[in-house]
Parts: structure tokens; sequence; C-alpha cells
């Protein structure tokens, strides 16, 4: 369930935007996003396909050239150089080397961050990977691709891990198992911001960031979005809330106020 740990509240945002937009080739893809993600718990980040869900976690790492607006991670612009050891990023495409193992794989990431073997293989059997560590990266599943890629961006042990997708493809024992590590990461002070399309992950999740077209429809508890959205089924209050914005924009009403989470 999702809950507030005693450090959270006393420490600043781990992520704060200000009026946030980037365009991609002149192409407006986010629109002013004004958000605060809170330090040492577990952010989701919903929306549809083609929300800017991948773009917004881009600009996050510094990957991603701002167009107006700021963006402060973890005290810091987006982007700086001080914040590459201390981010921990997964993309929607696995970022490993084919040819290595999968330990090798983990090896070399974690060296990067100064991480000896033994926390190398204990990143690759958080990730259920343990029995493969010897097998290369190209032999493996497409679902146990996504765990070596996870595994790289778990063995430096960062400050934030930003995780687009990180379940998809597992089986359901796995996907717990690595939701568990979620909350111990962010129950020891680390701050994750995850997206993800299956809703009964975001129940999991202590706020919500809701997107659509590239605009912040809410940020919200799990709780708060039922009451939102009318319903107790996650899937359907979202849907609710999009219907909502559908219809305000059919009637040519302004976007309301973003509620905050708790």
């Amino acid at each position: 369930m999702p809950h507030t740990p005693a450090h959270a509240a006393a420490t600043a945002p781990a992520i704060e935007a200000d009026a946030l937009s980037v365009r991609i080739r002149r192409r407006p893809i986010l629109h002013e996003l004004g958000f605060t993600v809170p330090a040492g718990r577990v952010t989701g980040l919903l929306g549809p396909s083609g929300s800017g869900k991948s773009t917004l976690m881009r600009s996050i790492v510094g990957v991603q050239k701002l167009w107006r607006g700021s963006l402060t991670v973890l005290g810091r612009p987006a982007g700086s150089a001080p914040l590459r050891h201390v981010i921990g990023y997964m993309t929607q495409e696995p970022s490993v080397y084919r040819d290595l193992t999968v330990l090798d794989n983990v090896k070399y990431f974690g060296a990067l961050h100064g991480k000896s073997a033994a926390e190398a293989r204990a990143a690759v059997a958080a990730v259920g990977l343990a029995d493969l560590a010897r097998r290369r990266a190209a032999d493996l599943s497409g679902g146990q691709f996504s765990r070596v890629s996870l595994a790289c961006a778990l063995v430096g042990e960062p400050q934030l891990l930003v995780l687009d997708e990180p379940t998809v493809g597992l089986d359901p024992v796995l996907r717990v198992d690595l939701w568990d590590r979620f909350r111990a990461l962010a129950d020891s002070g680390a701050t994750l911001l995850v997206s993800s399309h299956v809703m009964e992950e975001a129940a999991r999740c202590d706020s919500l960031l809701l997107l659509r077209e590239g605009r912040l429809l809410g940020q919200l508890t799990p709780d708060a979005l039922r009451g939102r959205g009318g319903s107790s089924d996650l899937e359907q209050a979202f849907l609710g809330i999009i219907r909502a914005d559908l219809d305000r924009q059919a009637a040519g009403l302004p976007v309301p106020a973003r509620e905050h989470a708790a």
C-alpha cells in the first residue's frame, strides 16, 4: 500500500518542473508541465501511448533538450554533469551489450559507479537472473533481456531511479518481487519514477502523475484517483478522468488546476 516514509517528509523534492515544455522537430510534445516528485517515494507515471511519458523521462535524466520552463533534479538543473552518477535510467529498449554475459554487462555498468563484482552479482540476483549470469545477453528471452537492463540501472544504487515500463513481459511472480524491491529502495531513501500501463501497479505507487497528449491531468494518490475518477477500479477511474478532460476540451473550458498528492 502507498505510504509516506518518515525521511521523505523532511527532504526537498527530488524533481521539480515549472512550466516545462518540450518540442521535438518543432512539434510540441510536453505542454507547460508543473509538478514535484517527492524524495524517497515511488511515483507512477501513467498515460496512454503517445502521451509524452518517455519524453518526460528523457528530460529528467538530461538527454532531452527543453524548450521552455525549468526542470530541477536532486537540486540541480536536469542534465548537469554531477547527476550522471546518482541517476539510474532504464529505457523501454534494453541498453545492454548483446555479446557480453548477463554478469559482465552488470559488472561493466557497476564499475562506472565504483561497484564491486559482488555488488554486480547481487543486482543480477535481485532481478531473478542468478542462474543465467554466465549466459550471453543475445541468448536470452525478451523478458530476461529487459531484466538485464534493469539490473544495470540498479547496480549503481542511485539516488533517483527512472524506469520506463520496467515490468513489461515479466511473469506475475517476478513483477511482484520487483515491486517489493522498488518499495525497499524507496524505504531506504531512493526516489523512483516508474512508468507503467498496468493499473494494478499504479496502486503500488505513493503518488501518480497522469499525462495525456503532453499535458498533466493530475498529480494525486491512487485513492484520490479513485475518488476523482468515480470508480474503485483504477483503470476505470483513469478513463473517467480522460473522458472528463475530453468533455472540457469539447466545451472549450479551461484546464482545471492540478490536484496534488497528499
